[in-house]
């Protein structure tokens, strides 16, 4: 009886220990979605130059913002106002670059965001209204027009004897500001064959992408073609929709293989490193000479009743620190990223040591990685 319950127990831990195996293989997966974008499915920059108005007195000097002033004076003229050889001195305009970024599929009448940041020398935003401003593509042509409210997250006031200041007054953003006029035609549903392009290019993951796709199809239809692409044929038998077919492309999950690297930020002292990082048998020391010099000084009194002056007695101590205690470690082959951070750490070394003993062990030949400094 005890050896029949010994053997059900011993199979309900295999079973429980293969359950954890594939969750934290499944864990480890990304999906395609996530690590490749459909090529051509993208986003368009749009930018205009346009007028704010309404400013309290916070807008450019038209003597130092000569553009501000010529916009002006075209902007009224349009209006049927004339102002030529007039004498502006308004504080209330400021002109400004709007930009936007335009959704792939965007429809005629859709509303986009768009932010809007100052040219000259106008001290705030806040309060302004933006006018009617054409949004123009890479191609200079209109794609959208823009207008309305500003939304300002910074402030300034100022007075007589101080001021401050906080986040950025001259620039802000207007939530759904600019309606969208024309479309960008692109056909996707007329598309033969498609291009996966990887965000962070790498051999084995395009491999393992095109491999998941052929799984899927039951043909071979997909190809890796370079580190970032990864052309899909569309089956001459596939009688679905193509938005069906990238939807079920985009859910298949992926190991993505992420090459050696360690990221290194002198000026911050920030290292990143990925978990493949392995070194080689090396030994590591280190130690640095540090002299303190504090100084104390004492205040001397002179004796009760006598002739004396109270005097300032210089009182210097002077210590010397060669680390003596600190000693050499020997970094075992092929240690693990914990192991080598666990090793250093014991030694007490800071990052900003740490980043040199990094790149001594890849000068040594020691460290199976390539370190990138920002």
């Amino acid at each position: 009886m005890m050896t029949l319950l010994s053997s059900r127990w011993a199979k309900c831990l295999t079973v429980i220990g293969l359950m954890a195996a594939f969750t934290l293989q499944a864990e480890a997966a990304s999906r395609i979605k996530d690590l490749a974008s459909i090529e051509g499915v993208r986003t368009n920059q749009l930018q205009g130059y346009g007028i704010v108005v309404g400013l309290n007195g916070t807008g450019d000097s038209l003597a130092n913002s000569p553009m501000t002033k010529q916009s002006l004076t075209a902007m009224l003229e349009q209006l049927g106002v004339n102002t030529a050889g007039a004498n502006m001195r308004t504080a209330n305009v400021a002109a400004v670059m709007v930009t936007a970024n335009l959704p792939p599929f965007a429809t005629q009448g859709t509303r986009i965001d768009v932010t809007i940041s100052a040219m000259g020398d106008a001290k705030s935003l806040q309060g302004g209204t933006l006018l009617f401003t054409p949004m123009l593509g890479a191609d200079n042509e209109i794609y959208a027009t823009a207008q309305g409210q500003l939304s300002v997250s910074g402030f300034s006031a100022q007075g007589q004897g101080a001021s401050i200041t906080r986040g950025v007054p001259t620039s802000a953003r207007i939530a759904s500001g600019a309606v969208v006029e024309r479309e960008i035609a692109f056909k996707l549903a007329s598309m033969n064959s498609l291009r996966l392009s990887l965000r962070n290019p790498d051999f084995t993951t395009a491999r393992r992408i095109a491999m998941a796709v052929n799984d899927l199809m039951g043909t071979p239809v997909a190809e890796p073609v370079d580190p970032s692409t990864v052309r899909l044929t569309i089956p001459s038998n596939f009688n679905g929709n193509i938005v069906d077919l990238i939807t079920d492309i985009e859910q298949l999950a992926v190991d993505v293989d992420i090459p050696a690297k360690v990221i290194v930020d002198d000026s911050s002292g920030i290292i990143v490193m990925g978990q493949d990082v392995r070194v080689s048998t090396v030994a590591v020391a280190q130690g640095n000479l540090t002299v303190t010099v504090t100084e104390r000084p004492e205040v001397s009194q002179p004796g009760p009743f006598s002739n004396g002056q109270t005097t300032v007695v210089p009182r210097t101590t002077v210590t010397v620190d060669d680390q003596s205690k600190n000693k050499i470690a020997v970094v075992k082959s092929t240690v693990s990223l914990r192991e080598l951070v666990d090793g250093l750490n014991a030694l007490g070394i800071g990052p900003r040591d740490l980043i040199t003993i990094l790149q001594a062990i890849k000068s040594a030949g020691a460290l199976q990685a390539e370190i990138e400094v920002m």
